[in-house]
């Protein structure tokens, strides 16, 4: 029954790929020939097209596809139930998700590879455009320092995975060379990376890193934030690109054998359909859809869209494989998170999401006996670097957006400065209790920018607002009862940020409405 269940889930997606996906083509009007920033504006580092469209697909989705379809959906079935979990990946994926990934690429790339955040200053406001790209800010540097943080801690707890992390660098600066240096065959510049990947993968196991200073935490930190700094700075087709590429296939690999496994054994969905309305962790509504987060709809995929891949991309007719294919397949990574728990979680209710999942991936992929376990790890820290160098670059545009600094070391130095001060010092656990929300609220006012394009070029704007109006819902839901829960605890800090958070929502809305009955009343 489970089986025939995934496979309605996984024919479920295509359909929304093509049939919904087609209808969003249309409504945008994708043209070969419409000229994008890559090509236009090309300058050899920020602006520089990809050689093949796999490779930039690779890029894209190693970037948005972090540990959160993950950890998610894991902690959704656990303390929810499995249904609503899945309908929400299922629906959220291809009516909202795919909407806001796959408009927030091509609105960039017609306007000339500018973020999300900067394009709300000539559809919204000046005013909606700075409140947005603050909010942005403050949510990425986070995001930088929570994965800078779990990627030392994961190098100290799985010296194992130091070697095929970090020996990837200088693999993908090779790649990068070949593929656009020397102009060598791209398949056989893809053949070598993922050899000198599988030898860095197996080497890992054999030499183990571990560090005997007096404080290996902050060692790896400094490590981490310098890496980031030069992926930030350096062209785009050099670093970030191949290596990105390159780890992608780890992912890919991930899924396939994770295709396979579920494809020929039978496994059944244990647990009730619903548990109960509330967990530990809250309501079913908000918190489930806050808790799966990337699995259904992220803010950061806008960023990603509209920050690296839109002044990557060669090409519009690649905006729908890159935007909502990739979030189409992460919506089955989300799915195989989610059922990879069926098969533990009556034998294993206490451990961690990432442990839950790596013992469910394990017993899918039956047929690699114990090297499951340690592929789930591989690429579940693969992931978390591949989000720290993405993110770092984004905010180095974001920052040049919101005070006009055109120097990009000083701009990434600021950057890389308050991201690793969080990380270091710990202080981003303070903040991390309001992220989840933040995201979705980013995720939401993506889709309210969308929908004032889409107004002022007389297209139907309701694939974009009707979903702004569920996240707008979602995530002030969610942050109304953090305050209340906030105010209990005598928690100052998160209670006004949490307002502050709500009141910059509340202005964005509002401008946004404004001019909307300004538009009507024109028209």
């Amino acid at each position: 029954m489970s089986t025939v269940l995934f496979v309605g889930v996984l024919v479920t997606f295509i359909l929304g790929y093509i049939v919904y996906g087609g209808y969003l083509s249309k409504l945008l009007d994708i043209n070969k020939n419409n000229p994008t920033p890559a090509v236009v504006k090309y300058d050899g580092s920020d602006f520089v097209p990809a050689k093949n469209w796999l490779i930039l697909f690779g890029h894209h989705f190693a970037s948005i596809a972090g540990a959160g379809p993950i950890v998610g959906p894991v902690l959704a079935y656990i303390s929810w139930g499995w249904l609503g979990a899945l309908l929400w990946i299922v629906l959220g994926t291809i009516f909202m998700g795919g909407v806001h990934d796959f408009l927030s690429l091509v609105i960039s790339i017609r306007e000339g590879g500018q973020t999300i955040g900067n394009i709300s200053k000539e559809y919204i406001s000046h005013r909606a455009s700075k409140v947005f790209l603050g909010f942005l800010w403050f949510a990425l540097v986070i995001v930088i320092a929570v994965f800078a943080s779990l990627c030392a801690k994961s190098f100290i707890s799985q010296p194992g995975v130091v070697l095929p992390s970090l020996g990837l660098i200088p693999v993908a600066i090779f790649v990068g060379v070949l593929i656009y240096n020397l102009r060598v065959n791209t398949v056989f510049s893809t053949l070598v990376g993922l050899i000198l990947l599988f030898l860095l993968v197996i080497g890992g196991e054999f030499f183990k890193i571990r560090l005997n200073s007096a404080n290996p935490y902050l060692f790896w930190m400094i490590i981490l934030f310098l890496y980031a700094f030069f992926a930030s700075i350096l062209p785009v087709n050099i670093l970030l690109q191949p290596r990105d590429y390159i780890s992608s296939f780890l992912l890919f690999f991930g899924i396939g054998v994770s295709l396979i496994g579920l494809f020929t054994r039978p496994f059944s969905i244990r647990g009730a359909v619903l548990f109960k309305y509330s967990s530990s962790l809250g309501p079913i509504f908000p918190v489930m859809f806050i808790t799966v987060a990337c699995g259904a709809i992220s803010g950061f995929h806008s960023l990603v869209s509209s920050g690296t891949t839109s002044k990557q991309i060669s090409s519009e007719l690649h905006a729908k494989r890159i935007g909502l294919g990739a979030m189409v397949l992460e919506g089955v990574l989300a799915t195989i998170a989610l059922f990879s728990v069926a098969f533990v979680l009556k034998s294993s209710p206490s451990v961690s999401p990432m442990e839950l999942f790596s013992l469910g991936f394990s017993k899918i992929v039956y047929f690699l006996g114990d090297y499951g376990k340690v592929v789930a790890l591989v690429i579940l820290n693969a992931f978390i670097l591949t989000t720290l160098d993405s993110a770092t670059r984004i905010t180095r545009f974001i920052t040049q957006e919101l005070v006009g600094i055109k120097n990009k070391f000083l701009a990434t130095t600021i950057v890389i400065l308050a991201g690793g001060y969080l990380g270091v010092t710990g202080q981003w656990q303070i903040l991390w209790p309001i992220f989840g929300a933040s995201n979705q609220l980013v995720a939401a006012l993506a889709l309210i920018v969308i929908s004032a394009w889409l107004i002022s070029k007389k297209k139907n704007f309701k694939v974009a607002v009707i979903p702004a109006i569920i996240m707008l819902l979602i995530t002030t839901v969610a942050l109304v009862l953090s305050m209340v829960k906030f105010f209990a605890q005598g928690n100052w800090l998160l209670f006004g940020i949490s307002l502050v958070l709500l009141f910059m929502a509340g202005l964005v809305v509002d401008e946004f409405i404004r001019l909307k009955l300004k538009i009507s009343h024109i028209r």
